[in-house]
């Protein structure tokens, strides 16, 4: 699992701003059909909210990251 999470840090650090606040974007939306999706009963897997929260969490710091670094 965290060879995995490793594996997606890396990418995002390679992509520029640009990139990551599209992926930012993504992730929202994608969040928002999860829950609305969990809301009408409609989710199978429940844990994929969880996983996108933290991917969220792992853009906002990649981000944060570069805009220190600048």
């Amino acid at each position: 699992m965290t060879v995995k999470i490793n594996k997606f840090v890396e990418d995002l650090r390679s992509k520029s701003a640009t990139e990551l606040s599209e992926e930012l974007v993504a992730a929202k939306k994608e969040l928002f059909n999860l829950r609305f999706q969990n809301a009408t009963n409609q989710l199978d897997n429940t844990s994929r909210i969880k996983e996108v929260r933290r991917n969220i969490a792992r853009i906002q710091t990649v981000i944060a990251e570069q805009a220190k670094e600048a």
